[in-house]
């Protein structure tokens, strides 16, 4: 519930303390930000723009294909591994947490642990705020200073979502980790050339470490090669729920599956790279 992570919570404005207050969270100075009926608070400032925010039809897609269990090898091996390596604190900050499908998994993987789904899409929030009763969901930009107090997560996760170094640095308590997720460039790899889907880099973990170096370094790495078959339907919603939504229509990507077989078996392929936060 969101009360378990208010204690953990400061005002994107002013950095105060924030603090329950009539149908909202308040701090001192007086900024107010709203509780959503569903659960969440948005605490995006007013000048914040959603931009490239997952729509309700991307979120629906991904509540769909990862309830049903298409990605479980992924979500069991990170929860197991925070569970065993995460730092003291009990907060996990899940950033960019989507419908909150992975924290809900940690969490259940570690009964101490409270979590944080944090992400920019409201449709988002909504689902996040009720995938754990250990868990509390907030509208807030990566991007931004974090609405967090300083060391307050003892794990940062972030799976598939944009990398703010210096925030998961300042958040993350002295011995916390960050694990992040992000697919190898044999993810999806059947489908990229029928489908016109979105290629991944074949330097992006490089460029993951790059990006994270002088805040963090590589302490393991893992990763995980599977394979799923799936309808093209589910292929449909697989899609649907990703980057390439935004480039291939939904027609077109009917259009293009009509190719394939049905089912067809699908390589889904990640890295899972944990890493210490530097002094």
């Amino acid at each position: 519930m969101l009360a378990d992570v208010v204690p953990y919570l400061v005002c994107p404005v002013c950095g105060a303390d924030l603090a329950p207050a009539d149908r909202g969270l308040r701090c001192p100075a007086g900024h107010a930000f709203d509780i959503a009926r569903q659960g969440y608070a948005n605490l995006l400032p007013g000048n914040a723009r959603p931009g490239t925010a997952d729509t309700p039809e991307m979120v629906r897609a991904r509540e769909a294909f990862l309830g049903a269990g298409h990605f479980t090898s992924l979500s069991s091996r990170l929860a197991r591994t925070v569970a065993h390596h995460g730092g003291a604190a009990p907060l996990v900050l899940d950033a960019g947490a989507g419908t909150g499908h992975y924290l809900s998994r940690i969490l259940d993987a570690d009964p101490h642990a409270v979590g944080l789904a944090l992400d920019i899409s409201k449709h988002a929030a909504r689902r996040a705020a009720r995938a754990h009763a250990r868990a509390g969901a907030i509208v807030a930009d990566l991007w931004r200073p974090l609405p967090l107090r300083d060391g307050a997560a003892g794990s940062v996760v972030n799976v598939f979502a944009p990398r703010n170094a210096a925030e998961f640095h300042r958040v993350l308590h002295g011995d916390g980790l960050l694990f992040t997720v992000t697919p190898s460039p044999r993810h999806l790899g059947s489908l990229i050339g029928p489908l016109g889907l979105l290629a991944v880099d074949e330097r992006k973990t490089e460029r993951t470490d790059a990006a994270l170096a002088g805040y963090f370094k590589l302490d393991l790495r893992d990763e995980l090669d599977d394979q799923v078959v799936l309808t093209r339907d589910e292929v449909t919603t697989l899609v649907l729920m990703g980057p390439s939504a935004h480039h291939v229509p939904e027609p077109v990507l009917v259009e293009r599956l009509q190719t394939l077989p049905d089912p067809l078996p699908v390589p889904v392929s990640f890295v899972l790279s944990v890493y210490r936060r530097l002094a």
